[in-house]
């Protein structure tokens, strides 16, 4: 007994809608993860929010922090950022190619 497979165009909207949910998904990760790291350096380094959101961006892209130069506890949270970024993006990665292993 066979089952019958839907037409290609519908296989294609399926996995096309499949990859703009988890697209929306990681973009939604990305936007909480910056804020995140915007609310920390504001708050131990008081930082301006656009030095705040470059530190943060730079460490999420995997390029490191601008601002070396940190505090005691701006240094804590720099690190335990560093890890939770360097998580974001193994995250990230699977999220974006899931649509293509589902059959």
């Amino acid at each position: 007994m066979t089952t019958k497979r839907p037409p290609a165009q519908e296989l294609r909207r399926r996995f096309l809608r499949r990859t703009l949910t988890h697209l929306g998904i990681a973009l939604g990760i990305i936007v909480f993860s910056l804020g995140i790291g915007i609310w920390g350096y504001e708050h131990f380094e008081h930082l301006a929010w656009r030095d705040a959101f470059v530190n943060s961006a730079m460490i999420l892209g995997g390029m490191g922090p601008v601002k070396t130069d940190l505090s005691d506890p701006g240094k804590v949270f720099a690190g335990l950022y560093a890890l939770y970024a360097g998580l974001v993006v193994i995250a990230l990665a699977g999220i974006l190619l899931g649509p293509g292993c589902i059959t």
